[in-house]
């Protein structure tokens, strides 16, 4: 079965910067397993493997438009130290869940750190940053009427 929409597909995949450094990677993990053509990936290697099939080996080099989005110098904030009084290791890198004022929680990475303040960056951290994603199709199955309405697959016959 060749990939389309509305189909689960099961990959293996590499997350690599455009050093060569690997950012995330599924080896010695379970393969990423998502529904094609409902957002489930990067939105830029969705239509780079429509029409694979089990099997198939592609890499895939995209621009930051077409992965994590340009970086967004706004979503960088410093912040008080106090407000991480309970964090004992709190160090550069370290990758936090922050709340919001409208109760939203979003994940940040804390970039800076002084006597007063520490720097924290809501961007995903290979925002405005080309990535190399190089794939291998594990499976391709016709998503179920439930995934299809859910928006997403159901693994091990379960809804996540």
């Amino acid at each position: 079965m060749k990939i389309e929409k509305g189909c689960v597909v099961t990959i293996e995949y590499t997350l690599k910067d455009s050093d060569g450094n690997v950012w995330e990677s599924s080896t010695g993990e379970e393969p990423w397993i998502y529904l094609h053509g409902f957002g489930g990936i990067i939105p830029g290697l969705e239509p780079e493997l429509v029409g694979k099939q089990a099997g198939a080996t592609t890499s895939v080099t995209l621009a930051p438009e077409q992965a994590y989005g340009a970086y967004e110098a706004d979503l960088a904030n410093a912040v008080p130290r106090s407000a991480f009084a309970d964090i004992d290791n709190l160090e550069v890198g370290l990758r936090l869940s922050a709340q919001t004022e409208d109760g939203s929680t979003h994940t940040v990475t804390v970039t800076a750190v002084d006597d007063t303040t520490v720097t924290v960056d809501a961007n995903h951290p290979m925002a405005g940053k080309e990535v190399i994603v190089d794939v291998t199709v594990v499976a391709v199955r016709p998503a179920t009427p439930d995934e299809l309405e859910h928006g997403h697959p159901h693994i091990n016959g379960q809804c996540h």
